[in-house]
């Protein structure tokens, strides 16, 4: 079976083409992901025809659950596409089917290649039935709600970017936050049904947002892109940012705007590591 690695900002993912390709994706999600016995990786990305759109993608997590949508996921799709002709050669945009609907993605060239590229990802949903949470709650957003979790009392923001996010400002570097011990608690917390992505994040100044996150199904990434867009609208709804931030995460720098009406878009790179056969059995 035929692969290619990709990372955006660091976020990496295997990708295989998987029309003709039948097989247990869940499981080969947690056999090729695996760091030490497979390739390696954040999650799993299979590129699909599409009855509605230019292409399809699907993802699934190391885990072996399969999430709604990816920020940089699609950005590699993109790029992957543009170069290995499964879009016209003179496509410089293109839809891209996932579970939480259909995405635009723009290539961004310079010199001749493809430097970057900015996906849709669609409008945020802030009713807890659309996170989803466990408790019936009117008011949205829903900013700053108390959660206890390790002892400790955070205030989490919640937004649905076609997936569940959480996310706290700290006052400090995030590199002070302890995730690694509070990250998987908030993932499970008993408010969040389906799990939660978690995102704390340190405001810089009004167009630069430092940031660090955890990821439902996967752990500590080094970037999110549905997570940028997450933070961006939430301190947004603070009076934080204008329309315009650039996140800077563990991995490189997402650029996200949100008019405070429509779709919001996350720009950033996608680079080709390497490609290989996966020929192990799951």
């Amino acid at each position: 079976m035929n692969f290619t690695k990709m990372q955006a900002a660091g976020n990496d993912f295997i990708l295989i083409e998987a029309a003709d390709v039948e097989q247990d994706w869940s499981a080969l999600a947690t056999a090729i992901c695996d760091r030490h016995f497979g390739v390696g990786g954040d999650g799993l990305l299979l590129v699909l025809p599409s009855a509605k759109a230019d292409l399809q993608m699907r993802e699934f997590n190391p885990d072996g659950s399969e999430t709604e949508a990816c920020g940089n996921g699609l950005r590699c799709v993109a790029k992957y596409a543009a170069e290995r002709g499964l879009v016209g050669s003179q496509t410089r945009q293109m839809g891209i089917e996932t579970i939480a609907g259909i995405r635009q993605a723009r290539l961004i060239t310079a010199g001749g290649r493809i430097s970057g590229v900015e996906v849709s990802m669609g409008k945020p949903k802030f009713g807890a039935a659309d996170i989803p949470i466990s408790k019936q709650i009117e008011k949205k957003p829903i900013l700053d709600y108390p959660v206890t979790v390790g002892g400790r009392k955070i205030l989490l923001n919640l937004v649905s970017m076609g997936n569940p996010h959480a996310v706290c400002f700290w006052q400090d570097r995030v590199s002070s936050f302890p995730l690694p011990q509070l990250g998987r608690q908030i993932e499970h917390h008993r408010l969040f049904p389906r799990g939660v992505n978690f995102e704390v994040a340190n405001i810089l100044n009004p167009q630069r947002i430092e940031a660090r996150v955890w990821e439902r199904g996967v752990g500590e990434t080094l970037a999110c892109g549905s997570g940028a867009c997450a933070i961006t609208v939430i301190a947004q709804l603070h009076g934080l940012i204008g329309k315009q931030a650039s996140i800077k995460l563990a991995g490189g720098i997402l650029d996200v705007t949100w008019d405070g009406v429509g779709e919001v878009m996350l720009s950033g790179p996608a680079e080709v590591v390497f490609s290989g056969q996966w020929s192990s059995e799951v």
